[in-house]
């Protein structure tokens, strides 16, 4: 089941590297085109397929991804705004139990995901690695991150989604 929950491992934490803040952009600017690609000339059924046995859907894991990321780009605001701010954690498996997680078709949250990367990459725009160093207070883990640690993690967020996808693709043969 490791496989089918992380296919590319978990986050690892990196230090600061110019070669690494442009990775992460990168990834940050290409994941709506990858998501969408991911579930291109997909069925309703095979929308409807949990990504792995008692998981999210793939309608459902698109959506989080929508969610998930609106979230993060109020975070990024926040942290370089206020001085170590808040953030609000929320239930990610509540919301994509929600209705419109349930019978929104993804093309809305794709739609959705081009427009907020287009404005989270204008943000992250020739950030520098001091602005990276400034925090947020995460309460459910009761401790500061640095919007670098947070670059990192929704990074990888994006590429462990997309990487669901494709593998249930594969391992199902569409």
């Amino acid at each position: 089941m490791e496989d089918l929950s992380f296919p590319i491992g978990k986050y690892v934490p990196q230090p600061f590297s110019q070669d690494q803040l442009k990775e992460r952009l990168i990834t940050i600017l290409f994941l709506p085109s990858q998501l969408e690609n991911s579930i291109l000339n997909l069925d309703e059924y095979q929308l409807e397929t949990p990504y792995r046995p008692g998981g999210w859907t793939v309608k459902q894991l698109v959506h989080h991804v929508a969610d998930s990321h609106m979230n993060a780009f109020i975070r990024f605001k926040l942290g370089l705004t206020e001085d170590n701010p808040t953030i609000k954690p929320y239930n990610q498996d509540a919301w994509a139990n929600l209705n419109d997680s349930k019978i929104v078709p993804t093309n809305v949250s794709i739609t959705l995901l081009h427009a907020l990367h287009a404005r989270w990459g204008a943000l992250l725009n020739g950030i520098t690695s001091e602005a990276l160093e400034r925090t947020v207070f995460h309460p459910e883990q009761n401790k500061e991150i640095t919007l670098w640690h947070l670059l990192g993690i929704y990074a990888w967020h994006s590429k462990h989604h997309v990487a669901h996808i494709t593998a249930l693709k594969e391992r199902m043969k569409w």
